[in-house]
């Protein structure tokens, strides 16, 4: 262990089920949309035989589940700094930027090394269109977190690094977060501007997805459009730090809470055909009432610490490992509907069954065999850290 990880005190959190199955459910949503997408564009469309509810359930909240993977962020990397140092005002940004690379980068890394080499050697589906962005470029936009402003001034990327826009609007938050801590809280009622500076990305967020002066991508990719669901997963960790002290007075509300959070996920998720809906969609407040209702589980999730069941052992066991299912699933998905265009045989159902159930164990065994070792040895940590 390196002097560094003896210095800090160990900031591992306990698996905490009911945001594992929140994780698990995001990620899934988000595999099945991209088989959606990548079945539809080559002429195939699943889910026509489906009630609509449930075809839009099934098929059409990837983008809702990355909201919810906001959320939880947020939530979780404000609770490992408050455990590793003890407050926000002692956050040490140098030790915040080596643990978030550990975290981030090796898995990165390694995947823009692939689609550099795919792209180079003109492989279908990884190739970027010159009149988009040259592969320096992308890779610039890649790694200095603006690959969601790329895509919206030139337009849409291959699939597997149109993914990482959502990586832009987050690992962004978090170069700024401990230097606002660093500036903010040296000053008196530091703790009092940190929460207004948090609550005004809340208020920006829906502005943001409902401004109509900028093209559809940039209303779905944009840095406020997305920051408001992490802003909310800190102030919940800020909450329920201050809660944790009060949960004999709170413990009869919070399976209520749970059971409110998880109908205004519902709610949006399933989107019914309501006419009131179309104005909550009008204004961007579908996303904010997601990380309201994600934000609402987690509170009841992490002052209650209760065990899943056993239903929702496999959701978690994907929620885990969602990280990686998420940089390495559109390999799993393209090389699927690419096979099926060409046998065109057995239901298609099964075939998005298969992609689906293979996505899962190539995280795992990237998450087991790469990017956890590397994690722990780039933190200097034995025990694995909870934290993303």
């Amino acid at each position: 262990m390196s002097a560094l990880a003896r210095q800090l005190p160990q900031a591992r959190l306990p698996r905490l089920d009911g945001i594992d199955t929140l994780r698990g459910l995001s990620i899934l949503s988000v595999v099945l949309l991209h088989i959606k997408l990548r079945l539809g564009f080559a002429g195939f469309h699943i889910g026509t035989s489906l009630p609509h509810s449930l075809a839009h359930l099934l098929f059409n909240n990837g983008n809702n589940g990355v909201t919810v993977f906001f959320a939880i962020s947020g939530f979780l990397i404000a609770t490992t700094s408050l455990r590793r140092f003890g407050s926000l005002e002692k956050l040490r940004p140098a030790v915040f930027y080596r643990f978030r690379f550990a975290r981030i980068a090796p898995l990165l890394l390694v995947l823009l090394v692939v689609l550099s080499a795919l792209h180079l050697f003109r492989v279908p589906d990884f190739v970027i269109r010159p009149d988009r962005a040259s592969l320096p470029r992308a890779l610039f936009a890649a790694l200095t977190f603006h690959l969601n402003w790329l895509e919206a001034a030139r337009g849409w990327l291959p699939p597997s690094w149109d993914i990482l826009w959502s990586l832009s609007i987050e690992e962004l938050f978090y170069a700024i977060f401990p230097l606002v801590c660093l500036l903010l809280f040296r000053r008196r009622r530091g703790l009092l501007l940190f929460v207004a500076l948090l609550l005004v990305l809340v208020v920006a967020g829906p502005q943001a997805r409902s401004f109509r002066e900028t093209n559809e991508i940039w209303q779905e990719k944009s840095y406020l459009g997305g920051m408001d669901a992490i802003a909310m997963g800190v102030l919940t960790a800020l909450l329920i730090e201050w809660l944790s002290q009060r949960t004999s007075s709170l413990s009869r509300c919070l399976p209520l809470l749970s059971i409110g959070g998880s109908a205004l996920l519902l709610l949006i998720a399933v989107w019914p055909r309501w006419h009131w809906r179309s104005f909550i969609g009008r204004q961007g407040l579908d996303g904010a009432i997601l990380a309201i209702g994600t934000c609402a589980i987690i509170i009841a999730t992490a002052l209650r610490q209760r065990e899943g069941s056993r239903l929702t052992a496999p959701i978690r066991w994907f929620g885990r490992h969602s990280y990686e299912i998420y940089l390495t699933h559109e390999f799993v998905v393209l090389a699927g509907t690419a096979l099926y265009v060409r046998a065109q045989r057995g239901p298609l159902a099964l075939w998005v069954i298969g992609m689906l159930a293979l996505s899962g164990p190539l995280g795992a065994v990237v998450a087991s065999r790469f990017s956890e070792p590397m994690n722990r040895r780039l933190r200097g940590a034995r025990p694995p850290l909870h934290a993303d």
